[in-house]
Order: C-alpha cells, then structure tokens, then sequence
C-alpha cells in the first residue's frame, strides 16, 4: 500500500494518491476509499483498477488537517493502509488509518 502526497503550490491542497496493492485487493472487483473526506460514504470514492492488478484513485484534500480513512474492498472486507501517517482507535473495535496533509 502506497500514499503520494503532492502538495500545490497555487492552493492549499494537496493531491493524494491512494493505492491499494493487488495483493492487499486479492481477486476484488471493486475497491472504495471511504473517509471523512467523503463523509465515510462508501460508494463516493470508487478507487480504479490498473491493469497490474492495484486499485488507485487521486484526490485532493484540503491542507494542515488530518483524515481518517479506510478502504472497503468487495462491499463487504475492511482494510487499512499499511503506508498511513497513524492509526487511531475506531467506534468500531477497530482501527482507521489516517493521512496527514
């Protein structure tokens, strides 16, 4: 799992790019990145299949604040990103991965 961050220098944002590994995807047909960045709506945020197999989508997030995410394979499987800036506790019993930009 990757995160590349790519600040800009004409706004605060900064683009942020989230792969989910084919590995980490297994024989997934879809893959969503859900977040407070989409309000954890979990068909926002559809991530692309490349043709290795990875899952990736680009988004721009808002600078100096931090997100907590997670990504939702299948519908059904949950999944953090082992790249991300920390991990907090969730409602959930669970952990969030979260990105800081």
């Amino acid at each position: 799992m990757s995160i590349i961050k790519k600040y800009l220098k004409s706004k605060p944002v900064c683009k942020v790019t989230f792969a989910l590994p084919k590995l980490e995807a297994e024989a997934a047909n879809n893959v969503y990145i859900v977040g407070e960045f989409n309000d954890w709506q979990t068909t926002a945020s559809p991530m692309k299949k490349q043709k290795g197999g990875d899952f990736k989508i680009t988004l721009e997030l808002a600078t100096e604040q931090e997100y907590q995410f997670r990504y939702l394979v299948d519908d059904a499987q949950w999944k953090n990103d082992n790249a991300a800036d920390k991990y907090v506790p969730s409602p959930y019993g669970e952990s969030n991965s979260v990105v800081v930009v």
